[in-house]
């Protein structure tokens, strides 16, 4: 169990990047879902012991985080938003190199566990390619077999499939589901989709603040039948929003859809909708 207790933090320059967050968090996919700038990449820096919060404190089973970073260190594994790679060094030889810094020595033992991270990620066939020919999909399932060294208990990865194309973003969702099914992984993203399909709990964090958390089926389920649409013109926005909480408008075909929240039926042409986890999202963080 994770547990994380009123934590804050606020930079140098005034940004107070956490406002008092709590989350418990056990084993499995756990989704940290947000809009950017949202203070998920802050939360996720802290709880991998590369900042200190202001206040607050960070259990993991055993472990106090604040005070034991080096313990924390030694079972977590981390897949940053910004994860740069050596361009002419093979992902095999990196792989080694980094078995090493972690303390396994024996040559034969390395060896097995490199090959075996490679295949687990899909990429021993191409084990002697220099990482900077490595496509954004193939780095970023390198930086989950990084990651997985040292057989971590908690491992946080940061908007991993942004930029990824769908093919590429659905081999590394499968590769996260079979590593998520007997530990902890945070999987810090804005993509509703993604913590949709593979999260069995979840957080949606805004202005540095844990706004709603739970199951994703269970927060659908409870603003089920409260969510209607309807086409409007452009110029009718502004008065919408004035007179009903408006969740999201989108374009379409020169008129604008728009989602409102609503307990009753608000008549006048709007229509039920059936409520996503996108709709959760909006609804929190407009």
């Amino acid at each position: 169990m994770l547990q994380i207790t009123n934590l804050s933090k606020t930079y140098p320059n005034g940004v107070q990047a956490l406002k008092n967050v709590s989350l418990n968090i056990s084993n499995g996919m756990f989704g940290l879902l947000g809009p950017n700038g949202a203070g998920k990449s802050s939360l996720m820096r802290t709880i991998a012991t590369l900042q200190d919060a202001d206040s607050g404190t960070i259990q993991f089973g055993d472990i106090n985080v604040t005070t034991q970073k080096e313990e924390l260190r030694k079972v977590l594994g981390y897949l940053p938003q910004e994860f740069g790679v050596y361009p002419k060094v093979s992902a095999e030889e990196m792989l080694h190199y980094i078995a090493r810094l972690k303390g396994i020595g024996n040559d034969k033992e390395r060896k097995e566990l490199v090959k075996a991270l490679l295949e687990q990620v899909n990429l021993y066939q191409h084990r002697t390619k220099y990482l900077g020919g490595y496509s954004g999909g193939m780095k970023q399932r390198f930086g989950i077999a990084q990651a997985l060294i040292g057989n971590p208990k908690l491992i946080i990865v940061d908007e991993p499939t942004a930029g990824l194309d769908p093919a590429e973003r659905l081999r590394f969702n499968n590769l996260l589901s079979e590593i998520g099914e007997n530990i902890i992984v945070i999987l810090s993203t804005h993509i509703v989709d993604d913590v949709s399909e593979l999260c069995n709990d979840m957080a949606i964090i805004a202005n540095g603040q844990v706004v709603q958390k739970g199951h994703p089926e269970a927060l659908v389920t409870q603003l089920q039948h409260q969510v209607w649409t309807k086409k409007v013109k452009k110029e009718e926005v502004a008065q919408y929003q004035g007179e009903y909480k408006v969740i999201l408008s989108k374009l379409s075909a020169g008129a604008v859809v728009i989602y409102v929240t609503s307990e009753n039926d608000p008549g006048i042409g709007f229509e039920a909708h059936k409520t996503t986890l996108e709709d959760i999202y909006f609804a929190n963080i407009s």
